[in-house]
């Protein structure tokens, strides 16, 4: 399989990936947990089928010490007991911010309110950043069809 387009070949891509790459390191630098972080990118390319995104978390998060058992439940967190209640409460945020049109009006009271009762402030602004941030990845991923498997941690960054 081969990409529609070479984004990171392309100079314009190059300029556009550079920004949002620089949004991502300021979410990757906050007190929002590391392992939370992956869990949320992971959960939003599953649901938008990008398995380039989900090859590349998955692997880092491994690199980074996650288990096989916790990866492996992520499409499934809500009936796994392996996830923390402040895991789960992203997790949700994550689909619910992910799913927006599915939502019927966005991210419901509920779930943002159970976020809230984990994170402060400045975590709550990193785990909305972060799920538009993968969520913009994501798409660009998936409209090029951008080939998963070969990514090795580290290749980025």
């Amino acid at each position: 399989m081969e990409a529609r387009l070479d984004l990171f070949g392309n100079q314009l891509f190059g300029k556009v990936l550079r920004h949002v790459n620089s949004a991502g390191k300021v979410v990757s630098d906050s007190t929002l947990p590391l392992a939370t972080q992956e869990l949320v990118k992971i959960r939003a390319s599953q649901i938008n089928g990008c398995g380039f995104c989900t090859d590349m978390h998955t692997k880092d998060a491994t690199a980074a010490g996650e288990t096989p058992t916790r990866l492996h439940l992520v499409a499934a967190w809500r009936e796994a007991t392996v996830f923390t209640d402040a895991e789960r409460a992203a997790l949700a945020l994550a689909e619910e911010g992910t799913r927006i049109s599915d939502a019927h009006g966005g991210v419901s009271d509920e779930v943002w309110q159970d976020a809230v009762k984990h994170f402060d402030e400045d975590q709550l602004a990193a785990l909305v950043s972060l799920i538009a941030i993968i969520n913009a990845y994501n798409r660009a991923n998936v409209i090029v069809r951008q080939p998963a498997g070969d990514y090795q941690p580290g290749m980025f960054g």
